[in-house]
Formats: C-alpha cells, structure tokens, sequence
C-alpha cells in the first residue's frame, strides 16, 4: 500500500493488530488519526478527560486480554494519562498509549522553545509508568513503531507501552513499511521441574498461591487439576479472582486477609506460586511469614524472588510449566473440600456479625448479577469489600485497582470494559472516585454502553474517615455535601434513582437496572465499615 499518511500507516497497523476500538479525545495535533482511524472501520469512543481514555483502555485490556488502545494529544494531554497508566503498569493490563508529539520540524535539540504543548522530554514522562517508550524519528518507520510496541505490550508480562509521533509526520506521505518479524517462540526447557515436582510429591501440606500472571496465561484449569492431584488449597490473588470455578474442591474462599484463611498459608510447608511477585498489599506488607519450602513460577526469575526467595524458580508461561508438573498424587481430597466449606462458612458467618449491610450487599450482588456481567470497582469502602469476599464466577470477571490503587479508575475502566460487547458491566464506585470521572457520564449517554453505575454516597472519604477515627483525629477533609448524582447523571440523560442502604429497595432496584437495556447510575446512601483486607484492618502486626 503506498502513498499513505503517516496517519493511515497508524490507521492500517492497528486494524492489523486487530484493533477494534479505541478510546480518546481529540486536540489541534492528533486530528489527523481521528480522520485516519475512521477510515478503519475501528470504532472509535470520544471521551472527557485523557485519564479517561487511559483507564478506558485499561479496562477493556483487563476484560479481553487484548490490547487497550488510548490515543490522546501532545503535552499536558498525553501527562493528563499518567495516573491511569501507571494503573495499567502495576496491574499489567496491556496499554497503547499514542501521543502526538510537538512537530520534528520545530524541535531544536536540548532547547525548549515554547511551542504549543512543548516538553523537554514528552516519552521521559513515561518512563516510570511504562514497560518501554517509542518515538517515531520519521514518518515511514510509523506502522512498523506500532507493531513493535503493541507486541511489547501483550508480551508477558503484559503491561503499557507509550508511542510519541511527531504531529507533522501525521500528514506526510511515505510508502508502507511491513510489521516486524514475528519473534521466536520459547523453548521450554526447565531442568528444575523434576526437583519441583519431587518437593510438591514429598509435601504435607502443600499450598498453591495463584496470581494475576496465573489467570492472564489462562492457567485456571491446569492449576485446579494440579491442586486436585496434590489435595491442595488454591488461594488466589486480587489479580486472580475467577481463576477457578466457584465449585472447585480446592479453591480457598477468599481473601487470605481473613484469619480462617490465613491459617492456610501458616500451616503450609511447600507454597507453588504462580504468577505472583507476593506484593504488600496481598501480603499485609511481608508480615505473613515466609514458607518453609517455596516453588515459584514467574515469566521473571527477579520478579519471583524479589519479596520472598524461591527454593525453586521455573521461568516460563504459568500453563505451559503448571501442565509440565508431574508430582505423585496425594490423598485427602474430600477432607480439604470439606475443610474448605468450613471455613467460607466461618468468613461469612464474620461478615455477617460484623457488617451486616457489607453481607446484604455482597449476598445482592451474588444473586442479582447475571453469569457474563463483569464487575468493576473503584477504591472505596464498597469496592474493597469486592476485592476482598465476592464470589468471582469467572476469569476476568473483576477489575479491581489494587496495584497502583488509584482513585477514580471504577467508571471510566467500565466504559472500557462495556466496549467489549460482551454483556452488563456494573460499576462499583464511591461518591469520590466517580467525581474523578463524571463528565464521562456524556460518553456513557452518546454511546449508550451497557454499564450500571452503583454510586456508594458516604458523604466523603470513607475509607480516610475511617482512618482518622482509628488515630483518634478530627475529620478534616473527609466529609462534603454530595451533589444531586440522581439530578446530575439525569442532565447528561442517563437514567438514574437513588436508595438508602443495601437492602430490599436496593436489591430490587439493582436487579431492575441490572435488567435495562440502557445505561444507569443507582445512588446508594450508606456508610460501610472497611473489611479486613484494608491496611487498618490487617489482623497480623509488627512484633
């Protein structure tokens, strides 16, 4: 294909990749694309703000599995993103954010001369946040820069990747340049499986810790049959949920925060981890101790052993080492299920002792919530009881921002994940990550995705609140009168009510909404108390 814009090389190359949506806002550089992308067939869904368009594309990524395509404008459009890619980096969602960069043609070296939108270094901004950055240095190098950072981006471990393009090379025309060459597949060769599977056979109570890496290598049916052969507890991560079926003999319930399940992890003499790099937040920040035998399984020897070191790394895809497993297998596979039962019972009998309106609230989301409805929570109170204790159906199922826990990710991560096609999302958010985001309330009207917003108005920052309580603190900065969100999401011509507590009316009205064909934002006035799986509440504490 020859004489094409450097636009319609960018054009070409995601409809390559299989690109089907992006999400973005334009600006005096990018328009181009706009008009290049169109062309495409790629749908393309304007949104209010650039964080928006990154947590969008962040959200979609972390529904699929495939590549979440923001593209924003020059300077303070593409640093406008930053929070919401480093979201997308500590979770690893596979992120392409494409920036317009000042014209090459204005540029002078080691000068910043004030022009429109000018930084001194636009992909150094990315450098903390990304797996790598790409400037393109000239127009005919554009369709082959986007092949070389998408297949970075969805190369495990998965993760963001930034692309700068020189506003001017946008409209210059080159000759077509092919995709780069596909790169070799990996060779499994793990000498060290052997020694694995011996340890795991020799075992007596072994663990099996399952995280994000787990569930993106699509894992779960490999890890359930291993756990059914060595009669051993699936704990899985924030990252994981869903990995295993909900009747799975050997899936743990959730979290390992909860003492009863915590038991499981101290009484285990050889951990198999998955996927997982053991962070704080899963770890109540390395108090939980160390296993005395550890197996680790990582696409990066340093990533498995930089919180707790393993006594065997197999570096590799999470289901193509878990299936290589041969350990003997072991007895006590009816105890442990039972064992299992017991203790979700004695978590749900806590929650119900402790917060009642927290086991309305999950038991509504259980029965309401139809089999391919995605759930997507925000860092609130409510999204932390989500994260903590429901019962994920399926993999990918659940986004939850807990790697870089950014406040603001619910709503707009649900417009990305409703993009899909793939049925309902209902957003979980509290009163002040969806002020982060409302202006997008008009691109949830203008393109009537499937999302049922469940704003939790507490009156402030709930969770914050709760901490100055526990320090014995006034409250300063915590609490505001809440806006009309009923009036509010109805001006933009999204359907909306309002309820108080998590009872009967908000069950009702939740299967209602979850039931429409349209958008629609439900207004709850409650006030929950953090569970255990929020820092103050960690039941293990320094010595």
């Amino acid at each position: 294909m020859a004489g094409r814009t450097g636009a319609q090389h960018l054009g070409d190359a995601l409809k390559a990749l299989g690109t089907e949506v992006v999400f973005g806002l334009p600006g005096v550089h990018n328009l181009p694309l706009w008009e290049a992308l169109a062309e495409t067939g790629i749908r393309i869904i304007g949104v209010r703000h650039e964080q928006t368009a990154g947590y969008a594309a962040d959200g979609y990524a972390r529904a699929t599995g495939k590549l979440g395509v923001a593209l924003v404008t020059t300077g303070p459009g593409a640093a406008n993103t930053l929070g919401a890619v480093g979201e997308a980096m500590a979770s690893a969602a596979p992120v392409l954010v494409i920036a317009t960069d000042i014209p090459f043609t204005l540029k002078r070296p080691g000068v910043v001369r004030g022009v429109l939108h000018e930084t001194s270094d636009q992909q150094a901004m990315f450098a903390p946040v990304t797996k790598a950055g790409f400037t393109v240095h000239r127009a005919d190098q554009i369709g082959t820069t986007v092949h070389r950072a998408a297949r970075l981006a969805l190369m495990p471990q998965t993760g963001p990747v930034y692309l700068g393009i020189p506003t001017d090379y946008l409209r210059e025309t080159t000759e077509a340049s092919g995709p780069p060459k596909p790169l070799a597949e990996r060779v499994l060769d793990l000498p060290d499986l052997a020694r694995a599977a011996d340890l795991l056979s020799q075992a007596r109570r072994p663990l099996i810790w399952a995280g994000g890496g787990a569930l993106r290598s699509e894992a779960g049916e490999a890890i359930g049959k291993l756990a059914e052969r060595l009669a051993a507890p699936v704990i899985t991560t924030f990252a994981a949920r869903g990995l295993l079926p909900l009747d799975h003999p050997c899936l743990a319930p959730n979290p390992v925060h909860a003492p009863e399940v915590g038991e499981l992890w101290d009484e285990a003499d050889v951990v198999l981890a998955i996927g997982t790099d053991f962070d704080g937040l899963m770890t109540q920040n390395w108090l939980m101790p160390a296993p005395p035998k550890l197996i680790a399984v990582n696409v990066d020897a340093f990533d498995a052993a930089k919180n707790y070191k393993p006594d065997i790394t197999l570096v590799g895809d999470a289901r193509r080492v878990v299936e290589s497993l041969r350990p003997a297998s072991r007895a006590g596979l009816d105890e442990l299920t039972v064992r299992l039962g017991s203790i979700g019972r004695r978590v749900r009998q806590r929650i119900r002792t402790e917060e009642p309106q927290a086991a309305d609230f999950l038991s509504t989301l259980e029965e309401v919530l139809p089999e391919p409805a995605m759930l997507v929570t925000d860092m609130c109170v409510a999204g932390y009881w989500i994260g903590g204790f429901h019962r994920v159906r399926a993999p990918r199922k659940l986004a939850y921002p807990m790697g870089w826990g950014t406040l603001g990710y619910g709503f707009p991560a649900s417009l990305g994940a409703a993009a899909t096609g793939s049925g309902r999302v209902v957003c979980v958010t509290g009163d002040g990550g969806f002020l982060y985001a409302v202006g997008d309330l008009a691109t949830l009207a203008e393109e009537q995705l499937p999302v049922t917003v469940v704003v939790v108005d507490d009156g402030g920052y709930g969770m914050l609140r709760y901490d100055q309580d526990q320090e014995g603190l006034p409250h300063r900065g915590v609490d505001w009168d809440s806006p009309d969100f009923v009036g509010l999401a109805r001006s933009f011509g999204v359907h909306a009510d309002r309820v108080s507590g998590f009872g009967r009316a908000f069950r009702r009205l939740l299967s209602e909404f979850i039931e429409s064909d349209e958008p629609n934002v439900l207004v709850v006035r409650a006030k929950l108390k953090p569970p255990v799986n929020t820092s103050p509440r960690w039941p293990r504490k320094p010595r």
